[in-house]
């Protein structure tokens, strides 16, 4: 069900909610957070599918929040509940004029009372998250590096503001990756890694993401190769470690499928998807605490080992 709400108020819209509730179509009660989307311009559409899918593990209100400043004052909003919002119930604002000036004022009458509340941007971030008006409500603060036009950038601002409870998605695609290099370092022969390389794509935050863990966990100097777009796939495209018995190889060309060769083994085919939008969402919001590791990593420097 869709409830359209032209040239309307945030009193309007919570009253709207609480008779939808009345009327048996929505049920607040077991929301266990708020998700706010913020986004300039036209509604994220893709991002809201995101949240649905998302909703099925963490049931939620979703509020998206887009903004146009330069146009005639005005606040529209709808409401999509049922087969519309997954296990959600999704608010969707578009503000105009000055409506658009004060965000956290017109989210914070629509939040979940008692409720963890995480913001997400979809596409370009503040440069402090923690001290933009919607990240001051945020208990979790969710960015994505690769929306940015300068990606590496991106991830290096936000370590230089980094506050806990901030997080991108750039760290969130390496989940897979970081789990998968643990497992193969966690093996015979148990040898010190002498040295490693990092192979990716220039417009990849994840690529510059795994290079600093690998340094920081390894106490190695990590040798980071870039790839332009084009050449290649996108993201990540091979780690190697060395070590005395020889060189190992994690690689992913274009598909979801990596090749793992080692020193006196059959070169193994691992499944190393792509991730997706759902995927990571889902995986930021099964915890609500800061991510300490993530803290670390966006806060070192390259070579600074």
């Amino acid at each position: 069900m869709i409830v359209d709400l032209p040239d309307t108020t945030t009193s309007a819209i919570s009253k709207a909610l609480v008779k939808l509730r009345e009327e048996g179509g929505a049920v607040a009660l077991g929301r266990v957070l708020t998700l706010v989307i913020s986004s300039a311009g036209r509604t994220d559409e893709a991002a809201i599918e995101a949240a649905n899918e998302a909703s099925r593990e963490h049931p939620m209100r979703v509020i998206v929040l887009s903004t146009e400043p330069e146009t005639p004052t005005r606040l529209d909003a709808q409401i999509r509940i049922g087969g519309d919002a997954g296990a959600s119930e999704v608010v969707v604002l578009h503000a105009c004029g000055e409506a658009a000036e004060n965000a956290e004022s017109l989210v914070t009458g629509l939040l979940l009372p008692d409720a963890p509340v995480v913001v997400w941007w979809p596409g370009e971030a503040p440069e402090d998250p923690h001290l933009s008006p919607l990240g001051r409500i945020g208990t979790r603060r969710i960015t994505d590096a690769a929306s940015s036009p300068d990606p590496v950038a991106a991830i290096e601002r936000l370590g230089e503001h980094y506050t806990p409870g901030d997080t991108d998605f750039s760290w969130t695609r390496l989940t897979l990756w970081r789990a998968q290099l643990a497992a193969v370092l966690d093996q015979p022969p148990f040898e010190p890694v002498t040295g490693v390389t990092v192979v990716g794509s220039s417009d990849s935050p994840s690529t510059y993401l795994l290079a600093l863990w690998l340094e920081l966990q390894l106490q190695v100097d990590v040798e980071r190769i870039i790839k332009q777009p084009g050449d290649g796939p996108n993201g990540i495209h091979l780690v190697r470690f060395e070590r005395a018995s020889g060189p190992i190889e994690l690689s992913r060309d274009y598909g979801g499928v990596a090749v793992l060769t080692q020193p006196n083994q059959p070169v193994h085919e691992i499944a190393l998807p792509r991730r997706s939008l759902r995927d990571c969402l889902a995986e930021e919001l099964r915890r609500l605490d800061p991510d300490e590791l993530f803290g670390r990593v966006v806060r070192a420097k390259e070579g600074s080992r």
